[in-house]
């Protein structure tokens, strides 16, 4: 099921029209984003954009002002789209693939902030246990499909065999091959069954990535992101380019196509793949009027207990300015 475009939308232009005077990058020094570029801000539509040098490159990003306020413009409709759902009694699933540090999670967590998360849940697996791996490979995804009015989102799915699990070595030659064999079928089966089913992948640049992973490295509430594993995946970059080569020629399919998100710029990856997935769904507006809140029942003599008596804790942040005049 899919809709149109919203005609009323803000245009975003696309990345490289926003290049003014870009030469080629320079890949032997990674240069981080800053915004010591002079030029003025830009205006299309609603939007503002302000320039910044991305690796090397002028570039222009869309403002903070506007991000938010666009942001909060398509959560709204989400949350629209959300009671569409629930009404209807329908099944979606969405699927978030791409390399380690694209932005998959990141997307995810915009999309859930303003949802009902008995409506709209996330998945994402763990390595498969021993008894997993003796299953049916599409075995533990089966299980956690959604009910009628529900929305899944997989942060990675079971397109990790033809990624992760390829480039590692963690699936046999002949596992690799039945998986490109029987996924076409598999996702046909879904949509036959009435499953509404979105594919994305988040498509990050090598100098971009980089920067993210150093990002990680520095910020020690970012650390817990990187492994390992993204480690070496980062070392495996061609491999894992092959890979995903190999998983689009197999899986992008007229009737379960990949959509590709240009994700070096994290505000505009956030803001046009929320604004794409709505354009994949006709939902209507089924926002419920506002409700009256009723009169406080009246004082009925009920005396509240002492409250040194109850374990409150303690007031790290405002006690010092309570007894304060403002």
């Amino acid at each position: 099921m899919r809709r149109k475009q919203d005609p009323s939308s803000p245009k975003t232009p696309t990345e490289n029209s926003l290049i003014k005077d870009s030469g080629s990058p320079d890949t032997n020094k990674k240069k981080k984003m800053t915004s010591s570029d002079k030029r003025k801000n830009i205006q299309i539509g609603d939007i503002e954009y302000e320039s910044f040098t991305f690796h090397g490159r002028p570039m222009y990003r869309i403002t903070d002002k506007s991000y938010y306020k666009e942001l909060e413009r398509l959560q709204v409709e989400l949350v629209k789209l959300q009671e569409w759902v629930k009404a209807k009694g329908l099944r979606v699933v969405v699927l978030f693939e791409g390399r380690d540090a694209a932005g998959k999670g990141s997307v995810i967590k915009r999309i859930t902030e303003a949802m009902n998360p008995r409506i709209c849940r996330v998945e994402a697996l763990p390595a498969p246990t021993p008894k997993e791996e003796s299953q049916w490979f599409f075995q533990r995804y089966v299980a956690k499909l959604p009910s009628a009015g529900e929305i899944v989102l997989f942060d990675r799915s079971w397109y990790n065999r033809a990624g992760v699990e390829r480039v590692m070595g963690f699936c046999t030659e002949g596992e690799y091959r039945e998986f490109f064999r029987s996924c076409p079928e598999f996702e046909n089966m879904l949509i036959r069954s009435g499953i509404i089913l979105i594919k994305y992948w988040f498509s990050v640049s090598d100098e971009e990535q980089e920067k993210r992973f150093e990002d990680r490295i520095e910020d020690p509430a970012k650390r817990w992101k990187l492994s390992k594993m993204d480690l070496e995946s980062r070392r495996r970059w061609s491999d894992y380019s092959r890979a995903k080569d190999e998983m689009f020629e197999h899986t992008d399919t007229k009737e379960s196509p990949w959509y590709v998100v240009n994700a070096d710029i994290k505000k505009h990856a956030r803001l046009n793949c929320i604004a794409h997935l709505l354009s994949m769904l006709p939902y209507e507006d089924l926002t419920p009027e506002p409700l009256e809140l009723p009169p406080r029942q009246e004082d009925s003599g009920y005396v509240r207990p002492p409250i040194n008596k109850q374990n409150f804790i303690p007031e790290r942040y405002g006690s010092a300015i309570a007894s304060k005049e403002i």
